[in-house]
């Protein structure tokens, strides 16, 4: 449980750092930063960028698009749930992006340990194809 927590403590983090509603984040120092920092400005995007790439191929890899969009709509779901019972509201733009971060960091941190997941539930272990 603590691997799984640490894979979407770490998707939340990327997403965070790419974009939030506070002005902390890569997107608004980016834009403030442009022409002053333009060489740090390409470089965080690169690391970000890589960040983004073991994520999202994992993830492919791993549950695939459909998958992607199970666990999305598993979210919306218990998100609507929440909603209904009144334990959250919508009208703040701020909460909103939080939540869709949140959303999607869920999906990256199941994407990212679904195959140590199948592998606890099932017994059967994942096995890639294994370069020569």
């Amino acid at each position: 449980m603590a691997g799984f927590i640490l894979r979407w403590a770490c998707a939340f983090v990327l997403l965070a750092a790419t974009y939030n509603p506070t002005p902390w984040n890569f997107v608004a120092w980016s834009r403030a930063n442009a022409e002053t920092s333009l060489s740090v400005i390409v470089l965080s995007g690169l690391l970000l960028a890589i960040g983004y790439i073991i994520y999202l191929r994992a993830t492919l890899r791993s549950i695939g698009a459909f998958g992607m969009g199970l666990v999305l709509a598993l979210v919306a779901a218990i998100l609507w749930v929440f909603w209904d019972l009144g334990w959250i509201d919508f009208t703040n733009p701020t909460a909103n992006a939080w939540i869709g971060i949140f959303a999607m960091s869920v999906v990256l941190g199941i994407g990212l340990s679904w195959s140590i997941i199948r592998r606890r539930l099932s017994g059967q272990v994942d096995i890639d194809d294994v370069e020569e």
